[in-house]
C-alpha cells in the first residue's frame, strides 16, 4: 500500500559494480532471485513468484506478454535505469493491472539528470571491459537544453561478448552476445504548470543460443541463431498548478513490440507481442486525504508464424481497471491506506474462444508511529487477473480450457521499521495466496489450466549503519513458494515460480576521500538438499558470491571516472536457484539443467564526461 516505502534500486549502485543485465540489478535486493545464466535465459522471481505474475513498466509502459517460455521476458539496459522500484506483494490500486505478485517499476534518467547545474549541453562516453568472456561495451550520451523549458538526451550502447567461464573454467555455451540500444527522450514545460516527456527505445540481442536457452546445450537442445528486439515509445503529460490541491493529472501513453526470431530446426520462426495501453490518473489533496483515481486500458496482441508472415497465429487480449486509493493522515502518527480497483479483462484466443472476466479488488493498509524511531506496518490487498494472451510460442501447440476462470490473489503483511541515526532496522512477515493460478503444466495434453493455488510465504529482515563515510547492511529472506502444497520448480511450473533457499545480502561502502570509493557486497543462499518434483527429487546446493569495487574520480570531479569491479571474487561455481534445477541425474532428463553463473570477471570502466 502506500503505506509502504517500495524498495528502489539506485542508479549510483548500477555504476559501481557496472551493472551489466538483469541479475546485476537486482543483486542487492534479498527479496529477487535472477537466474538462467545468459542475459536473454534470465527470468526474475520477487518472492519465489515469477515475473509473468507481476506487473513490470518502463516509465510507465506495461510489458506485459511473453514471447517464448525458454527465455526471459524483461529486456532492460541498466545504462539508462535513473531507479528500479520494487512493489513486493499484491500491488495497491494504483499498482496496475494484475500485479499479483507484486509490481517492478523501472524509471528512467531524464536529460537534467546528467546536466549540471547552469549547464546547457553536455556529453558522457563511456567504456568496458569485462575480462571473462572477453567482451567490451561502449556508450554515448549527449544531453542539452534547447531553452529554460526543453531539453533532450539521446544515448546509444554497443555490447560484445563472447560465451562466459563459471567458476570450474568451463566454456558455458550460448551465453556470448551482442547488444544494440538507442535511446532519445524530449523533456518540455508546456507552462508553469506542465511538463511533457516523450521517449523511445529499442533494443536488440542476438546470439547463438541452445534451441531452449534456459537450459545447457545438450544433444536435443543444439545451438541456433537466436535474436531479440523491443521498441517502446512513451508518452508522459503532467499538470500541477501550484496553486490548486485538487489536481494533480499524470497521463501516460505507451507502444511496446517484443519480436523474437529463432532460426532453429522449424527454419526461420518468429514470436511477437505487443501492447497499447494508457494510464490517466489525478491526486487531490483533501484536507487530511490524499486520493488518487484514474482509469488505465491495455490491447495486447501475441502473434507466431515463419519470419516474415505475419498474419498467421495470432489472439487478442485487454484488460480496463478504474481505481481510487486514498492516503489518509488520519492522526499525526496514524497513516492509513485505503482502495479500490476494478478490472474487465477479455480474450480472443487462437481457437475462437471468447473470455471474460471481471473484478473488484480492495486494499488496506496502515502505518502506526509508536515512536518518532519506530513504525508498524500492517496491510491487506486484492488483484485480479483474468485470462491473458498467451506464450508466442505455445500459440500453435496448446490451447486453453474452456473453463478457464481469473486468478485471484490476495496479501497480508506486517511488519515494522526503526530507524534511530543512522542505524535502520525492519522485519516483515507476508503470505500471499493466488486462487487459480494458470499455466500449462508438464504433460499432455498442451493446456492452459486453473492447476491450483500458489501459496508463497515468507520473512524478511533487514539492517543497515550508516557512519560518517562508511555504510554497513545486512538482509534475511525466507521464503515457501508451493502449488497446492507442493513446493514450485522452474522445470514443472513454468511461468508461477520456484523454491529459493533462505537468502542473506551484505554491503559495505567506504569513501575514503571526496574522489574515492571502495566497497563489498554479498549473495549467500542456503542449500535446498531434497526438492521432491514429479519426476524425482532435486537438489539446489547453496552458493555464496563476493564481488568488489573501485570508484576514483581521477581529476577530482566528474569529467573522468575509473571504475574497477571484481564479480565472484572466489571464482564460485554455482547454479542459481533461480535457473532450471539440475534433473540431469533422472533417466530421461539428461539436458534439463540451467547453465551455471559466470565465474571470476574483472569489469573495468571509463567514463569521459564532457
Amino acid at each position: 500500500g502506500q503505506t509502504d516505502r517500495a524498495e528502489t534500486v539506485e542508479a549510483e549502485q548500477l555504476e559501481r559494480f557496472q551493472a551489466n543485465d538483469l541479475q546485476d540489478v537486482f543483486e542487492s535486493n534479498p527479496e529477487i532471485s535472477v537466474g538462467g545464466g545468459a542475459g536473454v535465459a534470465q527470468k526474475l522471481y520477487l518472492r519465489g513468484i515469477e515475473d509473468t505474475m507481476l506487473n513490470i513498466s518502463i516509465d510507465g509502459a506495461q510489458q506485459a506478454g511473453q514471447t517464448f517460455h525458454h527465455t526471459g521476458r524483461i529486456g532492460i539496459e541498466p545504462e539508462l535505469l535513473k531507479r528500479a522500484e520494487v512493489q513486493a506483494g499484491t500491488g495497491d490500486a494504483t499498482a496496475g493491472p494484475g500485479a499479483l505478485g507484486g509490481a517492478i517499476r523501472f524509471v528512467t534518467k531524464d536529460p537534467d539528470d546528467l546536466l549540471r547545474e547552469g549547464e546547457q549541453a553536455g556529453a558522457l562516453l563511456k567504456g568496458g571491459y569485462f575480462g571473462n568472456g572477453e567482451g567490451y561495451k561502449t556508450s554515448a550520451s549527449v544531453f542539452g537544453r534547447f531553452s529554460e523549458d526543453w531539453s533532450a538526451l539521446a544515448l546509444a550502447s554497443y555490447q560484445d561478448q563472447n560465451d562466459y567461464e563459471d567458476g570450474g573454467n568451463h566454456d558455458v555455451l550460448g551465453t556470448g552476445a551482442r547488444q544494440k540500444l538507442g535511446y532519445a527522450k524530449l523533456v518540455g514545460k508546456l507552462s508553469e504548470a506542465q511538463t511533457l516527456r516523450l521517449s523511445y527505445e529499442e533494443r536488440h540481442d542476438e546470439g547463438e543460443r541452445t534451441q531452449r536457452p534456459q537450459w545447457i546445450v545438450s544433444g536435443f537442445n543444439p545451438l541456433y541463431p537466436l535474436r531479440t528486439e523491443r521498441e517502446t515509445w512513451t508518452l508522459n503529460y503532467g499538470f500541477r498548478p501550484q496553486d490548486n490541491p485538487l489536481l494533480d493529472v499524470e497521463l501516460t501513453a505507451y507502444h511496446t513490440e517484443t519480436e523474437l526470431q529463432q532460426d532453429g530446426r522449424w527454419g526461420l520462426y518468429y514470436g511477437s507481442t505487443r501492447s497499447d495501453g494508457f494510464d490517466l490518473r489525478n491526486t487531490s489533496h483533501i484536507g487530511a486525504h490524499s486520493l488518487t483515481y484514474g482509469v488505465d486500458h491495455r490491447d495486447d496482441r501475441g502473434t507466431l508464424g515463419p519470419a516474415g508472415d505475419r498474419s498467421l497465429d495470432g489472439e487478442d487480449g485487454s484488460v480496463t481497471g478504474f481505481y481510487l486509493q486514498d492516503a489518509y493522515q488520519v492522526t499525526e502518527r496514524l497513516l492509513l491506506g485505503a482502495g479500490l480497483r476494478y478490472d474487465r479483462y477479455k480474450l480472443d484466443d487462437r481457437d475462437g474462444q471468447r473470455f471474460d472476466e471481471e473484478g473488484v479488488s480492495p486494499n488496506l493498509s496502515l502505518r502506526y508511529e509508536l515512536t518518532p524511531e519506530l513504525a508498524l506496518l500492517a496491510g491487506h490487498a486484492h488483484a485480479l487477473r483474468g485470462p491473458q494472451v498467451r506464450d508466442a510460442f505455445k500459440l500453435d501447440s496448446s490451447g486453453n480450457d474452456p473453463r478457464l476462470k481469473a486468478e485471484k490473489a490476495r496479501t497480508s503483511e506486517l511488519g515494522f521499521e526503526y530507524r534511530d541515526g543512522g542505524l535502520e532496522l525492519s522485519a516483515k512477515g507476508y503470505v500471499t495466496r493466488i486462487e487459480d493460478a494458470i499455466a500449462d503444466p508438464l504433460g499432455r495434453p498442451n493446456l492452459y489450466v486453473n492447476v491450483g493455488d500458489l501459496k508463497s510465504k515468507g520473512v524478511l529482515l533487514q539492517s543497515a549503519y550508516h557512519w560518517q563515510r562508511l555504510s554497513l547492511g545486512l538482509s534475511y529472506h525466507h521464503n515457501d513458494a508451493r502449488v497446492d502444497g507442493e513446493r514450485l520448480n522452474v522445470y514443472e511450473y513454468n511461468g508461477l515460480g520456484t523454491s529459493l533457499g533462505d537468502t542473506w545480502t551484505a554491503f559495505a561502502d567506504y569513501r575514503a576521500s571526496d574522489t574515492l570509493s571502495f566497497g563489498w557486497q554479498g549473495r549467500f543462499v542456503e542449500s535446498i538438499d531434497a526438492l521432491h518434483t514429479g519426476v524425482g527429487t532435486v537438489e539446489k546446493p547453496g552458493y555464496g558470491v563476493h564481488d568488489l569495487y573501485a570508484e576514483w574520480l581521477a581529476l577530482g570531479d566528474d569529467r573522468l571516472t575509473l571504475t574497477l569491479t571484481l564479480k565472484n571474487l572466489f571464482d564460485k561455481e554455482y547454479l542459481d536457484h533461480a535457473s532450471n534445477e539440475n534433473f540431469e541425474h533422472i533417466p530421461d532428463y539428461e539436458g534439463v539443467r540451467g547453465s551455471n553463473e559466470p565465474g571470476r570477471e574483472l569489469r573495468l570502466g571509463v567514463a569521459w564526461r564532457i
